[in-house]
Formats: structure tokens, C-alpha cells, sequence
């Protein structure tokens, strides 16, 4: 299938001149080097609405999710292979052995393997409760992590579409409204009631509400 694609715009290429530059693993690369990792992991993004439509796109990063409590053995497994560093709202701290904590338990997490190497992971932890699953847009949503997320032919697993597309209403970017206009119409009536309603409740008056309602 192929959609409407997405190229990075003046404010991205900004971006990458104060924070350096994006050289992304593909999911491929991402799988098998966290094969053996001892939790629950799955990508989300960008890359999720493309294993799921497979309308290719421009990929800034490759968003890597694990339970924040699980940050610990992510720091294991990267262990000689990436540097990782943790961004709250933009300010930067490596985690280390003399730094092992985040700046906030929910920080991002950014790897690279040295300071004069690309970015290669962005890795926004998730939170947990009781074992479960919590939307980090809605703290009263909680599940079964597979009831939220599902399998790729490729054996990565990624967030069910419609979750990534609340995520993506937040800032309704370009390349946000592109990934809704791929992703709609392969939505079943479930996901889009879903949807509808969440994005109708969280965010009213959204720009998206009527190709949402229609």
C-alpha cells in the first residue's frame, strides 16, 4: 500500500543543529539488538503506522518503548554498543554507573554509541500499574500490554494504530495528519469509535474531529 509521504521540515533540521544529528536503527536493526532482553519491549511512532499500512515514510527516529522499571536492564543491554542519555524537556544527562537515574522516571531516553556519532534510538519509557500498561495521555487508561499492542510479520511489536494517532492529536503535525489519512481507512469500526470518542473527550474542538466524525 502506499499514502502520502512526509519529508523533514525547516523547524526538524533546526532541531537536529542544536541537539546533532539522526542516523535511526531500522526496526530490523532495533530487533536484533534487543534480542535477549529480558522484559517487555515495542516500538511506536512513525514506524508503528507504517508496519501496520505499509506506507513508507521519512523517519526522524525510531521510538523504543519499554516500562520504566525495565530501565535498568535496557541500560544492561546497551551496554558497550550505545551511550544512552536521558532528555527532560530538552536538558540532557548521561545515565552512567554514577548516574544510573533518569532526570525523571518518565525522562526520554536517547542513545548513540559517542558524543561525535548520530542519535541511533529514542527510547520514551512507558508507565506501569500493577503490571500493567498506562496511557502516558491518559493515566485512567490501563490494559494488558497485548490488548494495546500486536505482532508485525516481522516479530517486532508495535502499538495498535489508533493509540499511536492519540498521541500523534496532541500536536497534529503535518506529518501527523498524514498518518491519520493512511491509517483511517484501515481502522475496524472499533478502533474508530475509539478514536472518535478519546480524541472528542481529551482534545475538544480538535482540528481532527471531522474527518474523525466523518
Amino acid at each position: 500500500m502506499t499514502g502520502a509521504s512526509w519529508e523533514p521540515e525547516p523547524d526538524d533540521l533546526a532541531f537536529c543543529d542544536v541537539y546533532g544529528d539522526w542516523d535511526p536503527l531500522t526496526p530490523g536493526e532495533l530487533r536484533d539488538l534487543m534480542t535477549g532482553f529480558p522484559a517487555p519491549w515495542w516500538v511506536v511512532g512513525g514506524h508503528a503506522i507504517e508496519a501496520f499500512t505499509g506506507a513508507r515514510r521519512f523517519h526522524e527516529d525510531i521510538d523504543l518503548v519499554v516500562f520504566s522499571e525495565d530501565l535498568p536492564a535496557l541500560r544492561e543491554q546497551f551496554r558497550g554498543v550505545f551511550h544512552l542519555w536521558s532528555n527532560h524537556g530538552g536538558t540532557f544527562r548521561i545515565i552512567d554507573d554514577e548516574h544510573p537515574e533518569p532526570l525523571h522516571p518518565l525522562a526520554q531516553v536517547w542513545m548513540r554509541r559517542d558524543a561525535r556519532s548520530p542519535w541511533r534510538v529514542d527510547c520514551p519509557v512507558n508507565p506501569s500499574r500493577d503490571g500493567l500498561w498506562q496511557s502516558k495521555r491518559d493515566a485512567d487508561q490501563v490494559a494488558p500490554l497485548d490488548e494495546v499492542t500486536w505482532v508485525a510479520g516481522d516479530g517486532i511489536r508495535y502499538l495498535d494504530p489508533e493509540q499511536v494517532l492519540f498521541y500523534k492529536a496532541l500536536q497534529h503535525r503535518t506529518k501527523d495528519a498524514i498518518d491519520l489519512d493512511n491509517t483511517w481507512p484501515l481502522l475496524d469500526d472499533g478502533a474508530r469509535s475509539w478514536l472518535r470518542e478519546t480524541v472528542r473527550r481529551t482534545y475538544p474542538e480538535h482540528p481532527w474531529q471531522p474527518r474523525l466524525d466523518s
